[in-house]
This record gives C-alpha cells, sequence and structure tokens, in this order.
C-alpha cells in the first residue's frame, strides 16, 4: 500500500516518495528537518495508513542501544534468592523486553519510530547497525535468538544535533522534510481548522513568515507553534482584531508567546520594531 497525505496530515510529493521507496527497499527512513515540522507525526501518520501499529522508542541522552534490545535485571534476581522467591531459577522471568523485541515479535508488520536518535551517544546508531540488518538479535542470558516475524517499517527522526557515522547513513533511506511553503501551510492549516476564516489565514501566515525572516532570530517558529498561535486567535476575538488592525512597525503580534519562545528573541523583535519606527520618522 502506497503512503499517501491522510485527512489529518499533508505529505509532499517528494515525502510520499521518500516513505514509499524506503518500505520498497526494506531500509530504515531516516527523517531529518525543523523541530516542529512533522516528523515524528509521520510515523503515528503512517501506521494509521496502513491500519498497523505504531511501536515508539524515544531517544533521552542517557539511551543505550541495548535497552531497545531487552535489559537483564539482575540485582532484582540476586534480592529475589536472597529471599528464597519463587521461579527465581528462570532467568527469563528478569528479562525485559524493549522496542525493538517488541516489533521483531509483533504478530503483524508494524512501524517502529525511532524518535530523535541524534540525543543518544554518537556510538548509539552503530550499536544497531547488525540488528537492523539481520532483523534478529541473541539474548545471552537465556541462549535464544529472537528473530523478526514479519520485518517491520522502521522510522527514525533526528533534529541534526550530532552528525549521524557513515556506516549507519549507508544503511537508511534519507529523506529532509523542507520548511512547507505557504501553499503548503495554508493546506497544513486548513486540515487542522478547516472552518478557520480565510482572513485569519492570510494575516496570521504574514505575520508567522515575516517572523521566521527576522535577522539574527535564535528560534524561528515552527509548524506546530502557528497551529497553536491560530487556535488561540481563533478562540480571542480581541486578539484577532489586533492582528487585523497591527501597526507594519510593530513587531510583537498578539498572543505572541505561542510563536516567540525565548526573552532574546523578543528583545530582538522590540529592537527591530524601534528600528522601523526610527526609519518611518
Amino acid at each position: 500500500m502506497a503512503f499517501d497525505s491522510t485527512s489529518t496530515y499533508v505529505a509532499t510529493e517528494a515525502l510520499k516518495q521518500a516513505v514509499n521507496a524506503a518500505v520498497k527497499l526494506e531500509r530504515p527512513l531516516l527523517i531529518k528537518g525543523e523541530p516542529g515540522t512533522g516528523k515524528t507525526l509521520l510515523a503515528e501518520e503512517l501506521a494509521a495508513s496502513l491500519g498497523t501499529r505504531l511501536i515508539t522508542w524515544h531517544i533521552k541522552s542517557s539511551t543505550k542501544a541495548a535497552q531497545g534490545l531487552y535489559e537483564y535485571d539482575a540485582v532484582s534476581r540476586l534480592r529475589d534468592s536472597q529471599l528464597g522467591i519463587e521461579g527465581v531459577e528462570n532467568v527469563a522471568n528478569y528479562i525485559q523486553p524493549g522496542k525493538l523485541w517488541e516489533a521483531f515479535t509483533a504478530d503483524e508488520r508494524v512501524v517502529l519510530l525511532i524518535d530523535e536518535i541524534d540525543k543518544a551517544d554518537i556510538e548509539f546508531p552503530n550499536d544497531l547497525l547488525q540488528e537492523l540488518d539481520r532483523m534478529e538479535f541473541h539474548v545471552y542470558e537465556t541462549g535464544e535468538t529472537i528473530r523478526a516475524r514479519h520485518r517491520p517499517i522502521i522510522v527514525i527522526t533526528s533534529n541534526n544535533e550530532k552528525e549521524l557515522p557513515d556506516a549507519f547513513l549507508r544503511r537508511c533511506f534519507f529523506h529532509y522534510i523542507e520548511f512547507p511553503d505557504r501553499e503548503t501551510m495554508a493546506a497544513i492549516v486548513d486540515v487542522h481548522f478547516p472552518d478557520i476564516a480565510p482572513k485569519l489565514v492570510s494575516e496570521a501566515l504574514e505575520v508567522f513568515f515575516d517572523l521566521r525572516q527576522a535577522p539574527g532570530l535564535k528560534k524561528k517558529p515552527s509548524t506546530s507553534e502557528l497551529v497553536d498561535w491560530l487556535k488561540l486567535l481563533m478562540a480571542d476575538e480581541l486578539a484577532r482584531e489586533a492582528l487585523y488592525q497591527r501597526d507594519p512597525v510593530q513587531a510583537i503580534p498578539p498572543l505572541a508567546g505561542a510563536l516567540v519562545k525565548n526573552e532574546q528573541d523578543t528583545a530582538l523583535l522590540e529592537r527591530l520594531a524601534f528600528m522601523l519606527r526610527r526609519q518611518g520618522r
């Protein structure tokens, strides 16, 4: 089944081709892009469109690759042996399956999301190469081998916080999600708010893209932040009127806290507005 846009997700032609190519090649799909461009949501929509289950492995700075396979709780086993608890002789009782184990042993083909892989240690991706290639791994404590019943569709996201190893990249199909242009963004807004006033969309997108183009901005507002902002504007009539009647030299839009997320960018926009006012005198 080919992946396509859904009623809740707008996929560009390039993104559709990337997803379908990765599925055809049976390679992990490595997705990069600005935060808030829908990388994680892509995996959710892919699973929904295929009518299958999504298994998500959220990566943190402390995450180790072995945790995706399984974890052996030797401490609990030692404690239970000292207490004489029944079943301690069976080491399998102290094995906690990880997300790859769960995906490999699923009764159907699932979508496995390895989310924000660049947050982990630099060796993390290489430590998964064999398991992702062979679709199997060995459990040393029990002597068993866990093999994939159905090869999962693997989506891996990265925010480019770290460079990923070349050996890992060679095994992936790569796609960078470009930030949506105005036409695509309008389509995304329509998916979230089908009954929104066209005037509000037009005015909001004008302000949103002007903000993203402000020189020196530390954090550009993202798609998800635009959606939040529009939700607030739809519920606040006074804020909408302030948006419609805004002074061109006022750099801070109404309810700006949904778009501007740090004091440095707020101060920068205020300085830009001051400069524009001086130039207009």
